[in-house]
């Protein structure tokens, strides 16, 4: 889900004192990065995702509907990740509409972000799909029309 701007408005500090007391009251998806700060502002500015917590081994960033994404160091990672590859799965996001879809495509391609697939209609919906900085697979579609 792409963040509108009530999602994205400064978060109560007060409230997300800690990793630890964030990521025990939300959903969390996680990617083992190796450049953590290159993954930060890939997705802050493809989800337009704001920070929730900064550290130099792991970030996380708001998705919205109380979601989060982590972003963990590879090298850091409890057990080890061992050879797990990037790539094998997807986050998916929804844009608001297809000029909404097609401008984030335009304006992430135009910044040299790795597109996967232009935008394209698929059973679902419209959709792209690019690489984070790792390799990881970012969908944003616009779903189709639910049939009547």
């Amino acid at each position: 889900m792409l963040l509108t701007e009530a999602d994205t408005a400064p978060c109560d500090k007060a409230s997300i004192a800690t990793k630890e007391a964030t990521m025990k009251s939300t959903p969390m998806i996680i990617h083992y990065v190796t450049d953590i700060a290159a993954s930060t502002a890939f997705y802050a500015d493809a989800l337009n995702a704001p920070v929730l917590y900064e550290a130099d081994d792991f970030t996380m960033l708001k998705l919205g509907d109380g979601a989060r994404l982590g972003l963990w160091r590879r090298s850091e990672v409890q057990p080890p990740a061992g050879d797990a590859q990037p790539g094998a799965s997807e986050l998916n996001a929804v844009a608001p509409d297809l000029t909404a879809l097609t401008a984030l495509h335009d304006r992430l391609a135009g910044q040299g972000a790795t597109i996967l697939h232009p935008v394209m209609a698929l059973p679902f919906g419209q959709a792209f799909m690019l690489a984070d900085p790792d390799g990881h697979r970012l969908r944003v579609y616009v779903p189709a029309a639910d049939p009547q």
